[in-house]
C-alpha cells in the first residue's frame, strides 16, 4: 500500500519505520528541511531513508497524488493545508488505535507497562533488573536509552528483539502512550501522577490524567501507588496498591540499609544499599514481579546487587576534592528529596534549563531552593529542544530565590555552568546537578558536564 505520513515528528517516524518495515511504500512529508532537524532527528531520518522510506522535505504543497492511505500526527493543525486536503479525499486514514493494534500483533511475548510522572524511568530499570536475575530474556524500552521510547520499541521490532525475549518491559511516557494507545498490557505499573508537561495539554490537569490513565484501560492486571488510589478506584475495584508505610497489598518498610516488602501473609527483607526515592520505586518493581510470579529470593538477590542508575544519584567521580553528583530530579517532590538527602552536606548546585517540550515553573524551582542552606546556585540558560540561549529563564530560577545566603550565578549552557562549579567549591564540597535534560537527551547532556567538568579542574586547581 502506498502510505503518506505527515511530518518527520516524534510521532510520525517511528510509525513511517514500521510501515516500511511491513513492506508499505512510506513517504514522509515535512515543511521543513533536513538540517532544521536536531540532530539525533536526523539520524533517525537518515536511517529511515537508507531503510527505503522516501523522504519528501522543505516541501510546502504536498499532495495526495498515487497515495492510498495516510497517517496524521495528533499535533497536525486543522488550519494545514494537508489536513484539509486529507479530509476531503477519499483515502485511509490510520489512526493511533489502528497503528497500535498492528504493533500489539508484532509482540508475542507479554509486555509490562509501566507510567507516571515520576520514577518511571528508575522503576523500568529495576524492573527488568528483578525479572534478568530469575533468568528472563527481558526486552527492555526505557527513555534511560532512548528519550523516545516509541522510537526504541518499533526499532525493536525492526531489528529482532520481540520476537527473541522471554518478556518486554516498557517505560510508557505520555508521548509514548498515546500513540500505542490499545497495547494488551499484562501488568500496568501506574508510579504517580504529578503536575508536569500540562503545557503540553492546555493546562489541563484533567487531560494529563486521561492520558495517563490509557494504561489502565489496556492493563489485565493494574498496579499502582496508593497516592492514585482516588484516581483508580472509580475505575476498577480490582487493582492493586503499593506504598511505604501503608497497609496496602505491597507494604514497603525503609530500615538500616536495608527494605522489607510486606504482601499477603508474606514477606520479605533485603539488604539494600540505594538512597531517597529508590526504596518506593523497588516497592513498586518488586509489586510487578511477585504479581508477574517471580521468586521473592530472585528479588533479594538483584535488589542486594542494585547499585542506581545511570543520572539518578550518579557518583561521577571526584574533581579536585569535590564529589560530583548527577541527578535528573527536575520535579517539586523529586528535587525535595535529593536536596533533602544533601542537606548537610556544603553543596554547589548547577541547574540546566527547565524547559524541554513543556514548559515549567521555574519560579517554583527557585522557592524551593531557597530553603536550603546551598553556597551556591549556578543556572544554564540554554535550552536544548530551541537550541537558543534564554536567559530569562535562568533568572527566572534565581530571582525567585530569597535565601540571601545563596550565590546566585547565570551562564550561557550547561558546560560553562559545569566549569563554573569548580569556581565556586572548594575541596570537600559536593557538587550537584539538577534538571530534566539528562532525561531529555542523556548523552549529549553528560558529554557536555563532563566536558565542563575537566576544563573546571584545568581552570581553577
Amino acid at each position: 500500500m502506498n502510505y503518506l505520513v505527515v511530518g518527520a515528528g516524534n510521532a510520525s517516524r517511528p510509525v513511517a519505520r514500521l510501515l516500511n518495515y511491513l513492506g508499505h511504500n512510506v513517504t514522509v512529508t515535512d515543511l521543513k528541511d533536513m538540517d532544521s532537524f536536531k540532530i539525533e532527528f536526523q539520524r533517525s531520518l537518515k536511517e529511515m531513508e537508507s531503510e527505503g522510506v522516501v523522504l519528501d522535505l522543505n516541501n510546502q504543497n504536498p499532495t495526495l497524488d498515487g497515495i492510498e492511505a495516510v497517517y496524521m500526527p495528533p499535533t497536525l493543525p486543522e488550519s494545514a493545508p494537508i489536513y484539509k486536503l486529507i479530509k476531503q479525499s477519499d483515502v485511509e486514514i490510520l489512526t493511533n488505535e489502528k497503528f497500535s493494534k498492528i504493533v500489539n500483533d508484532l509482540i508475542p511475548v507479554d509486555i509490562i507497562g509501566i507510567t507516571g510522572t515520576m520514577g518511571k524511568t528508575t522503576t523500568t530499570f529495576i524492573i527488568t533488573s528483578l525479572f534478568r536475575q530469575a533468568g528472563y530474556n527481558v526486552w527492555a524500552c526505557s527513555s534511560l536509552v532512548n528519550n523516545l521510547v516509541s522510537e526504541a520499541i518499533i526499532d525493536g521490532i525492526v531489528k529482532g528483539k520481540a520476537r527473541d525475549c522471554d518478556i518486554a518491559i516498557f517505560e510508557l511516557p505520555h508521548g509514548t502512550i498515546g500513540l500505542l494507545n490499545s497495547l494488551n498490557i499484562k501488568i500496568g505499573l501506574l508510579t504517580n501522577i504529578g503536575e508536569d508537561h500540562l503545557s503540553e495539554f492546555g493546562g489541563s490537569v484533567e487531560l494529563y490524567q486521561q492520558r495517563k490513565l490509557i494504561l489502565e484501560s489496556m492493563s489485565e492486571t493494574l498496579i499502582a501507588n496508593y497516592s492514585c488510589f482516588d484516581i483508580i478506584s472509580p475505575l476498577r475495584d480490582n487493582a492493586l496498591y503499593y506504598a511505604l508505610d501503608e497497609d496496602v497489598d505491597f507494604k514497603g518498610t525503609v530500615g538500616d540499609e536495608s527494605l522489607t516488602v510486606e504482601y499477603g501473609e508474606d514477606s520479605f527483607t533485603t539488604p539494600f544499599y540505594m538512597m531517597s526515592y529508590f526504596f518506593e520505586n523497588s516497592v513498586a518493581a518488586s509489586a510487578v514481579a511477585l504479581t508477574y510470579g517471580v521468586k521473592k529470593e530472585d528479588i533479594i538477590c538483584a535488589l542486594t546487587e542494585f547499585k542506581g542508575l545511570p543520572a539518578h544519584m550518579d557518583n561521577v567521580g571526584t574533581y579536585n576534592g569535590r564529589k560530583v553528583i548527577l541527578d535528573s530530579a527536575f520535579l517539586y517532590d523529586g528535587m525535595k528529596i535529593t536536596l533533602d538527602y544533601f542537606k548537610d552536606e556544603s553543596v554547589v548546585l548547577f541547574l540546566d534549563h527547565f524547559d524541554t517540550l513543556s514548559v515549567r515553573d521555574k519560579a517554583e524551582v527557585g522557592q524551593l531552593i531557597s530553603d536550603y542552606n546551598l553556597k551556591c546556585v549556578i543556572a544554564s540558560g540554554f535550552n536544548e529542544v530551541t537550541q537558543e540561549v534564554e536567559m530569562d529563564a535562568a533568572q527566572e530560577i534565581l530571582d525567585a530565590i530569597t535565601n540571601p545566603d545563596i550565590l546566585k550565578v547565570a551562564v550561557e549552557d550547561i558546560e560553562i555552568a559545569a566549569c563554573e562549579t569548580l569556581k565556586y567549591s572548594e575541596p570537600g564540597d559536593i557538587i550537584l546537578h539538577m534538571g530534566p535534560l539528562i532525561a531529555y537527551d542523556r548523552l549529549t547532556t553528560v558529554d557536555k558536564i563532563m566536558r565542563g567538568l575537566e576544563e573546571g579542574v584545568k581552570k581553577y586547581e
